[in-house]
């Protein structure tokens, strides 16, 4: 069968935008071809968590771009060993054992990395019989979109059609512990999970749930990798969201804020012991740890350090939390779910779809996911003023 195509473009359409077309940001705000003004409530799933354009990475990456962009890592650079320094420091202390950092470049690409990781310990420490090494995962998950990724996906629109998949995952459903603790055997190496699902609408697990995990994996003697590629740097009001639950992962994925907005930068870090079993030629990256994305990445590190950020989204979250109460309270919504500066909502009536359609028709760019479901992701800079005035719209469009 021949799949259509929309006439006028060349883009393979595997994305189905809403119909505006941006051109300028600044901040909180974005502009549009016809000169009109939005409040971004989406803020590239996180990756935009400075806002748009922020002075301080704009001038770290213009600075950069002067001097060089890539080595490649057949050749050290001066920022190299200042990115991995700066960012165990900022992560290391929330994590179990002292860390080494992997870059990388997307945050699925950050994924598979510590999957291969995970694999490569679980034969060499653990002693998992070669090519049995299983990982435990949560159903209801998003890590990505590369084959092995969705090979254990849940999500139909993900998965379907995109066969044969990688072997080696258990999924079971999230906030379970129970469950999780009994797919795990002699040849589990590792629980792969995101401490708050995201894609799947910010489902955030019962305040037991990641202690339990923590324990069922010390117990096992097996990995604990946390998926924060949308979830850390600051999303939830601390630099990770293990934390909100006192939870320290043996590995962390980063991305998507890592490169400020500006330049896909991930990274994976945790356990020099885990981390240490990959050798030059197992693994790589061309574009991983470049001199533009460090001095990027090292400017980003700079912004969380003194815990600023962090603290702004815990009160603006507030702020956000009691305005979408209010419109659950006023029958508008029929469910809310935050952490931090993060929200999952559930609208009364019509489509996640319709909803943003509607929220972009009074000015607010929002992103729906899973029916009637939106999420909502404001820079972590954004003021009290200009989410006073998000909500409002936000208010207006849905109640409309």
């Amino acid at each position: 069968m021949t799949t259509p195509t929309i006439a006028g473009t060349h883009l393979a359409q595997n994305y189905s935008p809403l119909p505006v077309t941006l051109v300028s940001g600044e901040g909180a705000w974005v502009t549009d071809d016809e000169g009109r003004r939005y409040l971004d409530l989406l803020a590239g799933y996180s990756a935009l968590n400075f806002g748009h354009r922020h002075p301080a990475l704009v001038a770290a990456a213009h600075a950069q771009l002067d001097r060089l962009t890539l080595t490649s890592r057949a050749f050290d650079h001066a920022l190299l060993e200042p990115f991995a320094r700066g960012l165990a420091g900022l992560v290391g202390p929330l994590l179990t054992g002292d860390p080494l950092v992997l870059p990388m470049n997307t945050g699925a690409e950050a994924v598979e990395t510590a999957i291969k990781a995970a694999r490569k310990w679980g034969y060499e420490i653990r002693g998992v019989p070669a090519d049995r090494a299983t990982i435990v995962v949560a159903q209801g998950n998003f890590h990505g979109r590369t084959t092995t990724i969705v090979s254990f996906s849940d999500d139909p629109d993900a998965r379907d059609g995109f066969g044969p998949f990688t072997p080696g995952f258990r999924a079971v459903p999230f906030g379970d512990a129970a469950a999780l603790r009994a797919a795990i055997d002699d040849t589990t190496v590792a629980v792969l999970l995101e401490p708050i699902q995201g894609e799947h609408g910010v489902i955030v697990p019962p305040d037991d749930y990641l202690p339990a995990v923590r324990a069922a994996c010390d117990e096992a003697g097996i990995l604990l990798v946390a998926d924060e590629i949308q979830s850390g740097l600051g999303r939830t009001g601390h630099t990770l969201a293990c934390e909100l639950w006192g939870v320290r992962p043996d590995l962390v994925t980063l991305g998507k804020a890592l490169g400020g907005g500006i330049l896909p930068v991930s990274a994976v870090v945790g356990r020099s012991d885990v981390l240490g079993v990959l050798t030059p030629g197992t693994h790589g990256s061309t574009f991983g740890g470049n001199p533009l994305a460090c001095a990027v990445a090292l400017a980003v590190i700079d912004l969380l350090t003194p815990g600023d950020l962090q603290a702004a989204a815990r009160v603006r979250g507030e702020q956000l939390g009691a305005g979408l109460a209010a419109l659950v309270d006023g029958g508008v919504l029929t469910g809310v779910r935050r952490a931090g500066l993060w929200a999952g909502l559930d609208v009364r009536q019509g489509t996640g779809r319709a909803a943003c359609e509607a929220l972009l028709r009074h000015g607010v760019l929002a992103k729906d996911t899973h029916g009637r479901t939106l999420r909502l992701a404001p820079p972590l800079t954004i003021t009290s003023d200009e989410l006073a005035e998000a909500l409002t719209r936000t208010t207006t469009a849905l109640a409309g």
